[in-house]
């Protein structure tokens, strides 16, 4: 039986409203090869590891901070062959309401995505990334074919999320403060054109293909191409073509 997740003392003060909350520490999806902390993102470097398999994993501090990393494999129901990767990191702050919900809010400036579809594109996109969420509720408590503490994280709707099990605890995470500063939360990201490739398959043996998290997600896009530069080259071949049908013939 999983205990619910619901705090009902007193939720006065930030140290109160979280001294309740019992998932503390680094959780990870049944493929073991997610996790959060510096071995998905590295902040020095501003680059995303791309794990060996698919996965999720959260992290939640006593003190009110949280981390997330998604790595996800998106099926492609028409090419097979051809599957699209994402992945996804964000941290920052989280909130614990008297009715069991979780307020996830990331720092603005400090997520990143990774997006690769290897038919479509030679390179993967790389973009900042936020996506603020409420987990309706949770449910931790003994898995009884895994014999560790699981984590039931269901979101604003009521669906469940991919299980999670506890992996470390004291959490493993990154500083809990934002890691890349800007004047602006609307300045562009640190290298915003920057493209970093990603394999070209995706092995999801496991069996976690996951939808992306968020479709309304607050994305900064790149462009995979340069739509000005295509514009000239039809010019250009426009050009050509009339030269060559107003040249007499022999």
């Amino acid at each position: 039986m999983f205990a619910p997740g619901i705090f009902l003392g007193n939720v006065e003060g930030q140290f109160m409203r979280h001294s309740g909350f019992h998932a503390l520490g680094t959780w990870t999806t049944k493929s073991k090869a997610v996790f959060t902390g510096p071995g998905f993102y590295n902040p020095v470097t501003d680059r995303l590891t791309e794990p060996n398999h698919p996965g999720i994993s959260y992290s939640f501090t006593e003190d009110g901070h949280y981390e997330e990393a998604y790595y996800r494999a998106i099926s492609n129901p028409t090419q097979p062959a051809c599957p699209s990767a994402v992945l996804q990191w964000q941290h920052g702050t989280y909130t614990l309401e008297a009715n069991g919900s979780l307020i996830l809010k990331p720092f603005e400036v400090d997520g990143r995505q990774v997006m690769s579809s290897p038919c479509s594109y030679d390179e993967s996109i790389y973009t900042r990334y936020k996506n603020p969420e409420m987990i309706e509720r949770y449910q931790v408590g003994p898995d009884p074919f895994h014999n560790v503490q699981r984590l039931d994280l269901f979101r604003f709707d009521g669906s469940p999320m991919h299980p999670m099990f506890l992996a470390y605890n004291p959490p493993q995470m990154l500083p809990t403060s934002t890691l890349n500063p800007t004047a602006t939360s609307t300045a562009p990201a640190r290298n915003p054109t920057s493209k970093s490739r990603v394999k070209r398959t995706v092995n999801d043996e496991i069996g976690e293909t996951i939808e992306p998290l968020n479709e309304k997600a607050i994305l900064t896009p790149t462009e995979p191409f340069s739509a000005d530069r295509w514009w000239w080259v039809g010019v250009g071949l426009t050009a050509v073509g009339t030269i060559l049908y107003m040249y007499p013939s022999k």
